[in-house]
């Protein structure tokens, strides 16, 4: 493929006229511009404050998934409890590293992720039930990742393309959570 001819910029710098791009000396001059935002540059043009407020409901879905999960691990009795008491780990695990993405990307936007106990149950998107026996903890569970998957969407949509960087990770969330979803519906049919 050819290289494109380089042009003298308005601006005074050689290289590719490429007709979207800023010139680097307005990206530079923006980059001066309210340097205590750290990540959050001036072309930033969502409501940076609802964002922090999805992704801290994020979070607080992702810390119940983390507790219900972990306590279905120690609870979970039966024939076939020790494969899925592994399953139930492992998600556990899982939703817990996204936790901790969302988290830092509040910190990233300038925001606080709220960890409160007392807020967390009533941020959640997804409900704690603890479940009786081991197809009900696995319907319960197969319930939440149901519930994360739209939830996920929506805020997706919410984000499109003015984000790129927290539409990527919670895409990126959203596919694990799929895969939570699918394993959760194949158990209950193993389980009967």
């Amino acid at each position: 493929m050819p290289s494109q001819p380089s042009t003298q910029q308005p601006n005074g710098n050689a290289g590719v006229d490429s007709g979207f791009l800023s010139s680097i000396m307005e990206i530079r001059k923006r980059a001066r511009q309210s340097m205590e935002e750290g990540a959050v540059t001036p072309s930033y043009s969502l409501d940076k404050e609802k964002v922090i407020e999805l992704l801290n409901e994020a979070l607080a879905t992702e810390l119940v998934c983390v507790l219900r999960y972990r306590r279905h691990y120690f609870m979970a009795e039966g024939i076939n409890s020790e494969a899925i008491k592994k399953e139930f780990l492992t998600h556990a695990n899982e939703e817990l590293q996204h936790a901790d993405q969302i988290a830092e990307r509040i910190v990233q936007l300038g925001g606080e992720p709220d960890f409160q106990p007392n807020v967390i149950g009533k941020r959640s998107h997804s409900e704690y039930k603890e479940g009786s026996d081991l197809r009900d903890m696995l319907r319960e569970n197969l319930i939440a990742e149901r519930i994360a998957i739209e939830s996920y969407r929506e805020m997706v949509n919410f984000i499109g393309t003015h984000d790129s960087t927290t539409r990527r990770m919670l895409e990126e969330i959203l596919a694990v959570e799929e895969h939570h979803a699918d394993d959760m519906a194949s158990l209950i049919k193993r389980v009967g």
